[in-house]
């Protein structure tokens, strides 16, 4: 029996009313992510993923899909974590890391008997797995420890029984932290071999190098290329990056292209002629669109793609004939699927793949080829998480209905579109809205301004549970692709380099005003929140205006002197979103500050962070709440436990924000709709 969409209706009893969406609902939703297609195409394994409430962690299960029939089965699951499934070429194994016997390690499953191997026992988590060509081996990278730098101090001994406070940590690499990793361990990730039986893994690279996520194996088996960027400034330098092959047999390595910008994935075509990459310039400005290029295996006329194509790309699968590549890119908010041919023919695929940000409305999305034009993917919109769609001949049907027990019972907010002028320059903005359970267009809802971050990212019509938890509150919700945002083009995103905050603000306030415009949302009982970017353009905002009630500012930049020099990716951010080094461009970057505006604020301000957070650290939104206190403005500050810059990452912490953000709205909410 193939697999149908269940009717929302049917789930409920007659006469039953769908409820709102409630906080602990978060821990019910489930999605699908990386899909695997067999060889023979005739089936798939991908990754069923959940929340476990007791651990307050994300889980992952694996099962499998037959695509004729729609059977549709778990292969691993249980209370460990099952992910990265790999087919063996000949399709009868399934490589996959799991948490089965504590660490995570590499396995081997028999599909036909389901015996399974335990392939490794290592000290670190494996990852970017890749079976050889005749699938006897196995690789994958791992972090690899190496001797730290150190400075000898001559420190006396401490008297037997003594408590002193301990030894002191000694830094000194450039990129020493990273947000959701903490401050790096000496060491980098390096490739390795292993018998696809069991054995002991065989490393081939050495040195204090970046290795990049996308292995690929040379189909003679005798190569595996990767990218790296391998020159001692590597820690200074966020866009270079080049291709390499490093052999087997003895671990030489060989240099496949030395341009300026970054070469990256590197995925060798099914006959073991050409090499497609991704391709990124690196012109210095904010905002860059990576292409899909070919080469000779031996890095010989490389040539760009999908040069007529103003949108950047990734997840680069060759099809299996090596006619050319599938990619994918996002467009106006959603995530798509293209196709070029060698000669630069481009195909776009009439698919919207997403629902893989529960948190928050942005594009996300994976896919896999089955076979010429043939596609599984990801597919989601704004009614519902991630589910698996399969695109054949034309046509996309649904091949499972992971939240239909949910959703079937539950409000799910409408979300129409809108588009307004921008009153700068008549840019046409996009932006969407959610409507509250039991909405009358002929009364007045509260609002919420809810701001995308990056700045160089794109909400869309997408799946949100934050959206859905305001809405299910009472408010109208708004969420917008100001200019800056990407999946518009180079040219729109670029229109804020060395210029944000700027009228990216401008194009908010038309959105705002574009809704109050549809005569349903009370315009004195208008709010606004954003993270990241969207907590810095929050607060330049609240600096700007007063015509908000209350504002939730979380996870901002709020100072670029300071940001620059605490963030974890300061070599970057000073690179590329500024004009030079800050000390050098004072002014410039004091302008573009939300704290430069404090002095205007007087709309009641909460600020809200993860403890842990490194890329927009604490400091910063201490900063904004001493200046709020200083200036006797209502404000509060949230400190989220054990969150780095993705809150959402566990569930509670998810429900924690929304709910914190909803209590601020509510206390200086005024009346219901009348």
């Amino acid at each position: 029996m193939k697999l149908g969409i269940i009717a929302v209706a049917l789930l409920l009893p007659l006469g039953a009313v769908a409820q709102p969406f409630s906080y602990n609902d978060v821990f019910e939703l489930e999605f699908a992510a990386a899909p695997q297609v067999s060889p023979d195409g005739e089936r798939l394994v991908y990754e069923r993923r959940s929340f476990d409430i007791m651990q307050d962690r994300s889980r992952s299960n694996l099962w499998q899909l037959e695509l004729d029939n729609g059977n549709h089965r778990p292969l691993l699951s249980g209370k460990a974590n099952y992910r990265m499934a790999k087919f063996s070429p000949d399709g009868r194994r399934l490589a996959y890391l799991s948490s089965i016997e504590g660490d995570n390690q590499l396995y081997v499953r028999y599909l036909d008997s389901g015996d399974t191997v335990r392939v490794t026992n290592l000290q670190a988590t494996p990852s970017s797995i890749e079976w050889s060509p005749n699938g006897k081996q196995l690789a994958f990278t791992l972090f690899t420890p190496s001797k730290p730098s150190g400075l000898k101090v001559a420190m006396p001994t401490p008297p037997k029984g003594a408590k002193w406070a301990g030894k002191a940590t000694y830094i000194d690499q450039t990129r020493y932290r990273s947000d959701g990793s903490g401050f790096s361990k000496a060491g980098q990730r390096q490739i390795y071999v292993v018998p696809a039986d069991g054995g002991t893994p065989h490393q081939l690279t050495q040195g204090e190098f970046p290795i990049g996520a996308k292995l690929s194996w040379h189909p003679n088996g005798r190569q595996i290329l990767f990218d790296s960027y391998r020159s001692d400034e590597w820690q200074m330098q966020a866009r270079q990056g080049d291709l390499y092959a490093v052999a087997l047999a003895d671990g030489a390595m060989t240099q496949l292209t030395d341009r300026s910008g970054a070469e990256a994935s590197p995925t060798v075509s099914p006959n073991g002629k050409l090499v497609a990459y991704l391709q990124s310039p690196d012109n210095t400005l904010a905002h860059i669109n990576s292409q899909v290029a070919v080469m000779g295996m031996d890095g010989s006329e490389p040539r760009l793609l999908t040069n007529t194509l103003d949108r950047g790309v990734s997840q680069l699968q060759w099809a299996k004939d090596g006619s050319g590549v599938y990619f994918n890119y996002t467009d106006h908010g959603v995530s798509r699927v293209g196709f070029v041919s060698l000669k630069g023919k481009i195909t776009r695929f009439e698919v919207a793949l997403g629902g893989q940000s529960l948190g928050r409305p942005y594009a996300s999305g994976q896919f896999a080829v089955v076979g010429k034009n043939q596609l599984v993917y990801t597919g989601g919109d704004a009614t519902a998480p991630a589910d698996l769609h399969h695109l054949k001949r034309g046509k996309s049907r649904a091949l499972t209905q992971l939240n239909q027990d949910l959703i079937g019972r539950r409000y799910v907010a409408p979300v129409t579109a809108i588009t307004v002028n921008s009153s700068v320059d008549q840019r046409p903005i996009e932006a969407w809205i959610a409507t509250p359970p039991n909405f009358d267009a002929s009364k007045r809802y509260p609002m919420v301004l809810e701001i995308h971050g990056g700045p160089h990212a794109a909400y869309g019509p997408n799946f949100s549970m934050e959206v859905q938890l305001m809405a299910a509150q009472g408010y109208v919700v708004v969420w917008a692709n100001p200019r800056g945002s990407s999946s518009y083009g180079s040219d729109f995103a670029n229109t804020i380099h060395h210029n944000y905050p700027s009228e990216d603000y401008n194009d908010l306030m038309d959105v705002v005003d574009g809704v109050i415009a549809k005569g349903y949302v009370d315009p004195q009982q208008l709010f606004i929140t954003g993270g990241s970017g969207g907590g810095t353009l929050t607060a330049w905002s609240i600096g700007k205006t007063d015509r908000f009630k209350a504002a939730v500012v979380a996870k901002p930049v709020i100072n670029w002197m300071s940001f620059a020099l605490t963030a974890d990716m300061y070599p970057y951010f000073s690179q590329y979103w500024m004009p030079g080094k800050p000390w050098e461009h004072a002014d410039h970057l004091w302008q573009r500050s939300p704290l430069s505006l404090v002095g205007n604020v007087t709309t009641p301000t909460m600020l809200l962070t993860g403890e842990l957070d490194y890329r927009t650290p604490m400091s910063e939104t201490e900063q904004y709440y001493q200046a709020l206190q200083l200036n006797g403005v209502e404000s509060a500050m949230v400190r989220i436990p054990t969150a780095g810059h993705g809150i959402a990452n566990r569930p509670s912490n998810l429900i924690q924000k929304i709910a914190y953000i909803m209590a601020w709205f509510d206390k200086h909410r005024g009346e219901q709709p009348q």
